[in-house]
């Protein structure tokens, strides 16, 4: 299946891996999929205070 979206790594503590799957699980979401509602929830929060954030394509895939 072909996608758009970027793999990335991330690093965790223990505890705090742990946590967030445990939520995931509760939201009967995957861990990614958990992640990506969490990083869309601090981007409408800081755009809702601060404006929306202008896309460079050209930075945006270097």
């Amino acid at each position: 299946m072909a996608t758009n979206k970027i793999q990335t790594g991330i690093r965790f503590e223990p505890e705090v891996l742990y946590k967030i799957t445990y939520i995931a699980k509760q939201n009967v979401r995957s861990l990614n999929a958990q992640l990506e509602y969490l990083a869309k929830m601090c981007i409408k929060e800081y755009e809702d205070a601060n404006g929306e954030i202008e896309i460079d394509e050209e930075e945006m895939y270097k």
